[in-house]
This record gives structure tokens, sequence and C-alpha cells, in this order.
């Protein structure tokens, strides 16, 4: 475990165990001290013109940059949470799979180990004409060197709904299956979408609690210090509360939602309207974002 410190500059909210900031996530980075985090999850924005709203100053949150622009903007923060990390630590990468080809790559180049490209299997988009149906989104799991910290998780052994039997027959071994469950794969068919309001804390997109678990409980022990430089709803930081983790976070657009969450106030959801970009009418055919 790294030696935890949250003294970054000068937090907007904080916790007994986490610093939540409001700004740019390069501009904190660039304050933080070589190796002193033990794991980074990140879900950037897609690229995909969504709305996220304005920074405290007024200006938009462009999510509507050229291919080049935002694959150099990616490479500038992961080159910055890669120095960040502790040797041993991980790097988790939440996006689509047509980013995070080339993601992974620079990955590569930066020498962190690949551990896994795990498949999120998540049905919430519409069929793209002329390509097959994008049905997962990619969370990319890479580690400084040989992990310092490494958890399989078990999962339950699927049963079917209608009669309550097992759904394979595991090659007539099944009575020497753990009895915690299966391990867990690659391919994860168990993480619920957010998409309703009694459920969501903001209304661009969110993670799941459940994805948040897993991955810090995977790759991080209690104690150590977990980094999200796109805070979005807070999800990261609240699991990280409640597994007993450090966190430091950044959000550069509204940061009420985060901070009602942590506190356990309500925050009033205005849901987008139709559309992904939430602009009130619903796409076409021609102008619907490329997934992959």
């Amino acid at each position: 475990m790294t030696s935890v410190d949250l003294t970054t500059l000068y937090p907007a909210f904080t916790t007994d165990l986490g610093a939540l900031h409001q700004g740019d996530c390069l501009d904190l980075l660039r304050t933080m001290k070589d190796e002193s985090v033990d794991l980074v999850f990140a879900d950037p924005p897609f690229n995909l013109s969504k709305d996220y709203g304005a920074t405290p100053n007024g200006k938009k949150i462009n999510d509507k940059m050229s291919d080049d622009e935002y694959l150099a903007w990616c490479l500038a923060w992961m080159t910055e949470c890669e120095r960040v990390l502790a040797p041993g630590g991980a790097f988790w990468l939440y996006n689509l799979p047509k980013w995070n080809i080339e993601l992974g790559h620079y990955m590569n180049q930066l020498g962190l180990m690949f551990r896994h490209w795990v498949a999120i299997d998540l049905k919430m988009m519409l069929p793209i004409q002329g390509k097959l149906y994008p049905s997962h989104y990619s969370l990319l799991y890479y580690t400084k060197g040989k992990p310092r910290t490494f958890e399989r998780p078990r999962v339950p052994i699927p049963l079917c709904r209608h009669c309550g039997g097992d759904i394979k027959d595991y090659g007539g071994h099944r009575k020497k299956l753990h009895p915690e469950g299966l391990n867990v794969a690659d391919v994860w068919t168990d993480i619920p979408p957010v998409r309703h309001k009694k459920t969501k804390k903001r209304g661009a997109n969110e993670l799941s609690e459940k994805l948040l678990d897993r991955v810090i409980r995977i790759s991080s022990d209690e104690g150590d210090l977990v980094f999200d430089p796109f805070g979005g709803s807070g999800t990261t930081y609240a699991v990280a509360e409640r597994t007993h983790r450090h966190w430091i976070g950044v959000e550069i657009g509204d940061i009420e939602p985060i901070v009602a969450r942590l506190e356990g106030r309500h925050h009033e959801v205005e849901m987008p309207n139709r559309g992904d970009a939430g602009k009130g009418k619903p796409r076409t055919a021609t102008d619907r974002p490329s997934l992959f």
C-alpha cells in the first residue's frame, strides 16, 4: 500500500477517506506525486457528442473532438495516470472497443502489463445498419508490473429462471464445483445498466456500483488509494467509501450529484430526452455514432 496523501491542491469536498476536486483532471494529475496511488479506474467520455453540461466558468464540456484530438487527449491523461500509479498497481480503463483498441496499444507502449480485455455485456444500443449488433463495452485491465493485489471473485452458479435447474451440465463434474460459485471470467454478463430515475444520480451515463465493487475488490486492499479522473456521478468514490479504500477524485463539470451521493442526500435527476445526445430528437441510422 502506498502512503496516502489527500492534500493535493484544495479539494472541494472531503470525507474521512477521500478528497473530491472540481476541475480538469490533467491539472490535478500534474500536482500528484509519482507512484502515489494503488488503483486507477478511468471511465472517460466516449466522444459521442453527449451533453455533459459546462464547467464552473460556463465553458461547455467538449465531447465532439476529431478522432486525432480525442486520442491525443486520452494519451495525455493516461500518461499522467501511469506516472502516479505505484508499482504493482492496477489501471482499469472503460470505453468503447473502438477506442480501447487504440488506447490498449498505448498502455503497452507505456510499459504496463496487459492482464485482460473484459467484455461488459450491456445490450443498451440500437442495431447499426451494415454492422453486427454492438452488445458490449470494453474494460481494459493492466498493471504496473506484476500485480501487488489480485483477488479473483466468484459468481453464483447460473440457474434457469423458469425451472431453477443448472443451465450447464459442467461435463458431469457439477459436484466438484466450488460451493461459493464459479470463478469470474473475462465476460461479465451480470452488470446491470443504470438507466432509471430512481437509481440514477445524474442525467448522463452512469456505471453500476456492482462493476466498481468487482474492480476494486479484484485489485486493491482495504486502506489502498484509488484514483478516478472522471468523477461523473461518483460511483467509484461511493464504492471506495463502502469498501474502506482511500480515494482521490476529480470532475470537470457539476459535482453536486457526487457530493449529494456521498452525503446521503437526494439529488433530483433531470433525465435526458430522446436521442443519444439528449437533444430531444431520435437519432437516425445516418447520424448515429459508430461504436466499433
